[in-house]
Order: C-alpha cells, then structure tokens, then sequence
C-alpha cells in the first residue's frame, strides 16, 4: 500500500536533503542543443514524405475556400492541419530523430487525407469519436496549429446534454518529443491515468517548457478547444502531471486556484533556487538580484495559500529525486497552516507504483464527485504579479509594489458579534496586504444579498458602501486604496499608465498574446549595434521555432499597419534610426536614444556601444506592448533544466554590445531595473 507522508516527515526530509535532485545541471556541464539533431533520411522517403505533405497542403487551402461558407465545418481545418505540420516540419527542420518515425509519419499524413476527405464529403466523424482523438487549434499568440491530444471516454454520445469530468495531464520532459511524435503517442496510448467516464486532455505545451510562457497559454488554448467541442462540465476539471509535468501541475494549481476541482501533481519541481542548488556550497555566483526577484513568477511556493481552495494530493516515489517538490510544497502549506496529501510510491524511484495510482484515483474520484464550488464562501489568494491576478470571486486589480507578495484573504459573509448574519445589511469582509485595488464579482443567481440595499464591504477595516445587487442577482463593485482607505472605485478615475493585468512587464510578458516581430530596414545609427540587433532577431526566431513550435510572426517596419498596432504586441528591433516604428514611438518611451547616448533610470550610455531593451505600453495602442530587441529572454544554457526556464530580464536592461556572446545573455547587462506601478522606473528595487 502506498503511505501518506507526515508533516514532520516531511520537515525532517527537507532538513537531510543533500543530494541534487534529478536533472539539476550545473553550470560546467557541456551544451547540446534541444531539440537534437535528427537523423538522415533516405532521399527516397524525404521524397515521398515530402510530396505527401505538399499533397495534404494543397487540399486543406482547397478546403480553406470551398468551407468558407460553412463555418461549422471549416472550424474544423486545424484537426487536419495538425499532420501536416507534424510532418512538413519534420521535414524542413531535420528533426526525424529515429528511422521508425518515417513510417509514423506516412500514418499521419494517411489520417489527414482521412480527414480531409471526410470534410470534403461534409462529414467529421472524429468529432464523435470516442477512444483516442488528436486535435488542433490555431493559437492566438503567433497563429500556428497546435495539437492536444484526448481520450473521450467510450460513454460519450455526440449530442447529448450530460457535462462530463475532464483530466488535464502535463506531459513528462522529452527532447525529441515534436510534434510528429508527439501525435504518435497520443494516437496509441491512453497515458498513465484513464478514469472510466472521463475526457483526459493531453496538452503538448508547445514542447519542452513545463508549460510556462506560451506552454501556459497552450494549456488553456487547448481546453477552450474542447469545451467548444465537447460538454464538459466546468466543476469537474482536475488537474494532473508528472515529472516536467508535475512542475506544471503545482505551477497551474497554485497560479489559478478558481479553475480547477482538484489538483495531482507528482514529481517535478516546485521552486527554482534549491531545486538548481543555486545557493548550495561550491556553487557558481547566484543569478543577479533582478533574476532571483523573477523566479516568483512561477515558483509555486510563494502561491502556497492558493491551494486553499484547491485540493490537492501529491505523489512521490520514495527514491524519487525529485520528491523535493512535494516536500518544499508541504513546508510552504504548513506555513498556511495546511497538511499536504503526500502518496508515498514505496520503494519507487521516478515512477508511480499501481498501489498509489489506486489510492490517488480514490480520492481524485471522491473529489470529482462534489466537484468544485464555483462560489466558495472564503477565499484565500497571493501572488507577486497581476499576470496571476484572481480566484473565484476575488480579482486583483492594483497592487502596492509587484514581485513582493501581495494577498487578500475575503469571506463572503460578515458577522455580527456571537456569529449572527445580518443578510442584505453586511457583505463580504476582507483583509489584503501589498493591495491597492480590487473587484469582487458574483454571477447572476448566486448573489445572497438583498437586491433593495447597498451592499456594505468590510476592506482592511474599511466600511464602504457598494452598489446594490441587480435583479438577475449579479453583483459586481470595484474598490481602490487611496491616503491609506479603502473606497469604491469610480469609472471617472484617471485612466492614465497603471500596471494591470496582461500589461504588467516583465520582457517576457509580451510573448503570452499575439505579438508581431518588427523588422528594421533603414541603416543603423551605430554599426556594431545595428549587427547585435540583427543577429538578436535572428536568434529570437529561430528559438521561438525550437522552444515553443511556432513561427514568430515577423514584418518590415515599413509594412506594419493600424491592425497590427491594434492586435499585437510590437517587438522592435534595431534603433531609432533603422526601425521607423521605433522612431515613432521613441519620445513616448521613458529612454532617451540618440546617435550619442542611451539614458534611462537615471544612468547614460554610450550609444555606439550600448542598446537599451524595454517593455512598455505602446504609446500607439496603451494597451498593448512595445518591446525593443528582444525575444524570449531565457537562453540557451537554460533549455538544459525546465526549472531554469524563467525571465531572466525585468521589465528594462542595458546592453553592451561588445561584450563577448554569451549562451546566458544578450551580450553583457551593465543596467537593469523595473518600472513601477505607473511604468515609471523604480529609485530602489526589491532584493530576494
């Protein structure tokens, strides 16, 4: 029988822990690149596959016309789209990694001219499927296909009204794992958890990434894919992940805790610093103090508290490396005054063993059955940046000072002394810290306030009168903290630059939505800058390919339009003299950049040498971003290590351009800060 692990086990366990957990490279260990190099092909199957896919090509933009009118069926194109991708980009990128993958690949490009006939008869029998189903969608960030893979559970009926439990699972870390493969596996293997009566949606998470950045944003891209396919019930989704994929899970649980039913990772890690041995004896200097800062975008346990309305049961193998997890996951709990669930595999090492599968189904399927209460009469919520902004009732809206904790603990009824509600008379109650505005938000029906009466909201000890309910019995007010006191926020307030959600740095931020590289076409003012920038802009696409398998949208700066200020995220590259959108933009920037100097916070540059890189809403659009020469700002040497895999730039830096090239930087970083909650940079910044 599995064993659930004890508190004080657990803080013993942390105490011991000596040995670095699995995959935890250091900084000596040799590169290689990820993906790897393929293998060579046979000219005569390169041939053959490359017709076949050039064939599938041909009848999908046939498809893409002839559908044009029949929405419903064209919605459908990208579930063909996806074994034309898998292999046409195999194909052009040398990532057939083993001989067998060629003849996976005729089976793919078989399924698609399967599909695409179908479509061209008006029929899609894969939507009615039930067992193994591969599907896509075409993602807002940079618009490519992308796949996810589903298990339909064989008692699903196409039409019918029942909302049925969904299973996400995070996939493990593979290397190899392209799109080709990828669809492979999800086309011949159910995975590692299957419950009887349940879709399991298996997002790719655009490769190898722990599904942060737009691995993130995969996961939810491909869930609101099914749900406008299939009726899943939203009360009923649980989340679940192993290894690389159990990183995701706590990452996920613990960043939107109003989502899910109930959350299972295992493995994994949970944080970066010890999980990498950062501080460990002997190690290498630490990262600068602006990385460690950013490490709490995505360490999970800073959003400990979150899983208060989550609940949660951890896996280890005993012998497992990686239960290091669970075990900080279990320290940061305890410090909220929770005990973790831990299902100890005995005697396992990184694997789950039959007897704590059985026991993790137990109660994942107790879970399931109550499902998740869409309206929880508490709320507890932390977090470091609006990215991560809300759960349940409770969203964030301004906070004090970002990547220092900011939380709100709300109870959605206030008593009187000796326990007795006043309803209609007392509303919710709230305590915050590092907060500085707020919405509280019912649905229609599920407000217990009377409709007749201002609701009263307790804030920090702060009594404020809010609008009264409406008559659908939704209820919806804002507050902001001013001089010290809580009030009702009003729609006359000042709408000039405020960090918010989805507009809230840092560089990386830019890269969760749609955004558009802006290529630069004049001569640059200074030589050597202009060649970093290009040779930046050409690392930047080709690694967006690598890392999250898309192709980075990219325009001249001649050629960008009023749409393309209006959808996207702009990322221009060169300087003002090269790139016309950053001349245009420059004077509404917080960086002077001219032939001379480069000044910013305070400090001067010689322009001939240094580049600044920046975020910053668009002067253009406010709300949208304009980033300057960069891309992604994790780099080569962090594709090693999925805990690496974090911002490694804030929200501005300053760039010499002679420095040595470096798999860590873009060239060496002599100045680099954030902007504070009006994007104006800060006079001191926070030290881990």
């Amino acid at each position: 029988m599995p064993r659930l692990l004890s508190v004080a086990a657990f803080c013993l366990a942390i105490a011991l822990a000596a040995a670095p957990p699995s995959r935890a490279q250091g900084p000596g260990e040799k590169l290689r690149p990820i993906p790897p190099p393929g293998v060579a092909l046979p000219d005569a199957d390169r041939d053959e596959l490359r017709a076949g896919a050039d064939a599938l090509g041909r009848r999908i933009d046939a498809l893409r016309e002839s559908l044009k009118d029949r929405p419903k069926l064209l919605a459908l194109l990208p579930d063909v789209e996806i074994f034309r991708e898998a292999v046409g980009s195999a194909l052009r990128h040398g990532e057939f990694f083993d001989l067998k993958e060629v003849g996976w690949a005729r089976e793919l490009l078989q399924q698609g001219a399967d599909r695409a006939g179908a479509l061209e008869r008006g029929e899609a029998p894969w939507d009615a499927a039930t067992g193994l189903v591969v599907r896509g969608y075409v993602s807002k960030i940079d618009g490519s296909v992308q796949p996810y893979g589903l298990v339909v559970p064989e008692s699903y009926r196409d039409g019918s009204p029942h909302r049925s439990r969904l299973d996400v699972w995070c996939h493990g870390r593979g290397e190899t794992l392209s799109e080709l493969n990828f669809l492979r596996q999800r086309m011949t293997s159910v995975g590692e958890f299957a419950p009887a009566d349940a879709f399991v949606l298996h997002p790719y998470g655009r490769f190898c990434n722990a599904n942060k950045f737009a691995g993130e944003v995969d996961l939810f891209e491909a869930l609101d894919d099914v749900k406008a396919h299939y009726p899943i019930d939203e009360d009923r989704l649980i989340l679940r992940g192993f290894s690389m994929g159990g990183a995701a899970a706590w990452q996920f649980a613990t960043h939107f805790p109003g989502v899910w039913a109930a959350a299972a990772p295992g493995a994994g890690f949970s944080e970066s610093a010890d999980f990498l041995g950062i501080f460990r004896p002997g190690a290498p200097p630490p990262p600068p103090w602006y990385e460690q800062a950013l490490w709490r975008l995505y360490d999970s346990t800073g959003y400990a508290a979150n899983l208060f309305n989550v609940p949660t049961v951890a896996y280890s193998g005993e012998k497992d490396g990686q239960k290091q997890a669970a075990d900080f996951m279990a320290r940061a709990l305890a410090d909220e005054g929770i005990d973790l669930v831990h299902v100890i595999g005995v005697g396992a090492g990184h694997k789950y063993t039959p007897e704590a599968k059985a026991e993790i189904d137990r109660r994942l399927d107790a879970i399931a059955r109550v499902g998740r209460d869409p309206l929880p009469d508490r709320v507890l919520f932390t977090t470091f940046t609006l990215r991560y902004d809300r759960s349940a009732w409770v969203r964030l809206d301004a906070l004090g000072r970002h990547w220092e904790q900011a939380s709100v603990e709300a109870e959605l009824y206030a008593f009187h002394e000796g326990g007795v509600m006043l309803p209609g008379e007392i509303g919710p109650e709230l305590q915050t810290r590092n907060v500085a505005a707020l919405t509280l938000s019912l649905p229609p029906g599920r407000c217990p306030f009377d409709v007749r009466k201002p609701v009263r909201v307790r804030i920090d000890g702060d009594e404020v009168a809010a609008p009264r309910p409406l008559s659908d019995r939704s209820w919806t007010a804002s507050f902001r903290r001013a001089d010290g006191h809580w009030t009702l926020a009003g729609q006359e307030e000042d709408g000039g630059l405020a960090k918010r959600h989805g507009l809230q740095g840092p560089i990386d931020d830019a890269f969760y939505d749609s955004f558009l590289m802006v290529r630069p076409t004049g001569p640059a003012r200074n030589e050597q800058v202009g060649a970093w920038a290009q040779a930046e802009l050409s690392l930047a696409l080709d690694r967006w390919r690598k890392q999250f398998r898309g192709r980075a949208p990219v325009k001249d700066d001649r050629d960008v339009t009023e749409a393309d200020v209006a959808s996207s995220n702009l990322i221009l590259w060169g300087d003002p003299g090269s790139n016309a959108v950053l001349a245009k933009v420059l004077d509404g920037l917080p960086v002077k950049w001219t032939a001379d100097r480069v000044e910013i916070a305070g400090e001067s540059h010689d322009a001939k040498t240094h580049a600044p890189i920046l975020i910053f809403p668009n002067p253009l659009n406010p709300a949208r971003y304009v980033v300057l020469n960069s891309g992604f700002t994790y780099r080569e040497f962090d594709d090693l290590n999925n805990a690496r895999q974090t911002p490694k730039l804030p929200d501005f830096a300053v760039v010499d351009v002679t420095a040595p090239t470096t798999q860590r930087e873009p060239r060496k970083i002599v100045q680099a800060g954030f902007f504070d909650e009006s994007w104006i940079p800060r006079a001191e910044d926070p030290r881990p």
